[in-house]
């Protein structure tokens, strides 16, 4: 006779693995305190600011990286009080004095002297930028450090190029490649029959959703997605004086918001997903159609019929009442 294992405690043991597991990852790479990074950016002490010129002139290697730094929205920033750039190589690297030092006898910088930007953990290397932008850009990001994306060792370097191009940011034609290589999911999503036009690039990633976080779910750019998507489908955003009341608030209770297999992106085919509701129509309706073509009508699209269902103004036209036929 073969013993077997109760199903709680089967479970129960599946839980235990998976606590641990997940401990494990979490504990590999610790986000330290925000003091540790602060550490971390202080850079070389025994090095002084030397300014971008003596920077860039000493090694004449920068001199692509300079071409496309000067134009773009950080090297555009000069102070009115000093007539220096509000940021330069240093506010990034650290002081630079000891690696220009012995760059005419050895013909190249001694980058090794510099802040080992490529080497900081995620958290790290986004603080380079909240040094400033903590507060500059709220409130974009006053809850980055808290974000999903922050939590997961996202850092700014991984959407924001600050020596490539002129705004520093991953372009629109680049989101969906880039959001998608983490989010797999998603790209699946979009491989569907029926999607949102974002691998054609017609929509970008943050055309919807806030990548610095957001305190609406899926860090959307709605408070609900309603409000989100009736930014561009405004002929559904009421209010009507019939409404649909499944629909008032979330579109999502039909439609799926990446792709579907289903035109137009419906969660589930018609009648079927209508009829997760809705009986449908039974009994005496069905007898008082004298054609059987009729008959075979019902249990088709039900949007053949009823094609007001996000909402209408005008009453039904059969006396029935309001049932959203147009």
């Amino acid at each position: 006779m073969r013993y077997r294992i109760p199903f709680f405690l089967l479970l129960a043991s599946i839980l235990i693995v998976s606590c641990t597991d997940l401990a494990t990852m979490r504990t590999s790479q610790p986000i330290a305190p925000v003091r540790d990074y602060e550490i971390l950016l202080v850079g070389n002490l025994e090095a002084n600011y030397i300014g971008d010129e003596n920077c860039l002139t000493s090694c004449h290697t920068h001199d692509k990286i300079a071409t496309d730094f000067k134009p773009s929205v950080h090297g555009d920033q000069i102070s009115e009080d000093t007539g220096l750039p509000l940021v330069n190589c240093e506010s990034c690297h650290g002081p630079g004095s000891q690696a220009v030092e012995h760059a005419a006898e050895k013909k190249t910088c001694d980058f090794k002297t510099l802040l080992p930007i490529a080497e900081f953990p995620a958290q790290a290397q986004s603080m380079l930028c909240l040094k400033c932008h903590s507060a500059a850009s709220t409130p974009n990001l006053f809850s980055w450090n808290s974000s999903v994306h922050a939590l997961n060792d996202v850092s700014c370097f991984d959407c924001h190029k600050l020596h490539k191009g002129v705004e520093q940011k991953v372009g629109r034609q680049e989101q969906e490649e880039l959001c998608t290589g983490c989010h797999t999911q998603t790209k699946m999503e979009f491989s569907q029959f029926s999607h949102h036009p974002v691998p054609e690039h017609k929509m970008a990633c943050t055309d919807c959703h806030d990548p610095h976080s957001s305190t609406n779910r899926k860090n959307l750019k709605g408070v609900t997605s309603k409000a989100l998507c009736t930014r561009c489908h405004m002929e559904y955003q009421g209010p009507f004086v019939y409404e649909h009341a499944d629909v008032t608030e979330e579109c999502t209770n039909c439609h799926r918001p990446h792709g579907s297999p289903n035109e137009p992106l419906l969660e589930v085919s018609q009648p079927f997903l209508c009829m997760q509701c809705h009986a449908g129509h039974q009994g005496r309706e069905l007898a008082s159609l004298s054609s059987p073509t009729m008959k075979q009508a019902f249990y088709t699209r039900c949007t053949d019929c009823h094609s007001a269902i996000h909402g209408t103004d005008i009453p039904s036209a059969h006396g029935r009442g309001t049932f959203i036929v147009r």
